[in-house]
């Protein structure tokens, strides 16, 4: 089974076109206002007219209510829901509410963190493995950080996953290969700065995953 990629936050439509020409697999709107990549929803309704069916529309979300996620998904004409910092008895309520496929953010730092991720059994459709922001952070993703690899080495996971958290061109091929990820999400990994998405770096990471 081949690797594919999500280009998460995007806001531009050079970069957006990038995205869909290297074969990105799924693109990702972020819906957060305290991030770099918030993008509003006239953006998002244009950028996500630029998408075509083949590839899936995430939105991304910090423990969303109800009224964002139903003007996101109508604005952007999402395919799926991304959740950071929600319960999975949130993550199941919106997912029953929207019909939409959940993904669910595990951050991770230890072994012990994996744990989280049986909790969204029946509550999620994907799980994204994340590296763990400290306590303090405004964001809960998309810095940059990135947690040890080897931590997935020999887990059983519960649901289909992805991974997130310090990716880049350089190392999504050791990504790949220590952890047996087939999804893998790039995001502060493709900036020239935060939220501001490179071209260039956009389709060489996307080049390299087509590669693996």
């Amino acid at each position: 089974m081949r690797v594919t990629a999500k280009i998460c936050g995007l806001s531009a439509v050079e970069v957006m076109d990038t995205a869909i020409a290297g074969g990105a697999a799924h693109i990702g709107f972020v819906f957060f206002p305290p991030s770099p990549r918030h993008v509003t929803f006239d953006r998002a309704t244009a950028l996500g007219a630029r998408v075509p069916d083949r590839v899936g529309r995430v939105g991304v979300f910090v423990d969303p209510e109800d009224a964002l996620l139903d003007q996101a998904i109508g604005a952007a004409r999402l395919d799926a829901i991304q959740l950071h910092r929600a319960s999975p008895q949130r993550a199941a309520a919106i997912g029953a509410r929207t019909r939409l496929p959940v993904w669910a953010a595990v951050p991770v730092k230890t072994r012990e963190d994996l744990a989280t991720a049986h909790a969204f059994r029946g509550a999620a459709q994907r799980i994204l493995y994340d590296a763990k922001t400290p306590d303090d952070a405004r964001l809960p993703g998309g810095m940059g950080l990135r947690f040890d690899w080897a931590l997935l080495d020999g887990f059983a996971h519960p649901l289909p996953w992805a991974l997130s958290g310090g990716l880049d061109a350089e190392n999504v091929a050791d990504a790949v290969r220590i952890t047996g990820a087939r999804l893998v999400d790039v995001s502060s990994g493709v900036e020239s700065a935060p939220g501001v998405k490179d071209v260039a770096k956009v389709a060489a990471f996307l080049e390299t995953v087509a590669a693996l």
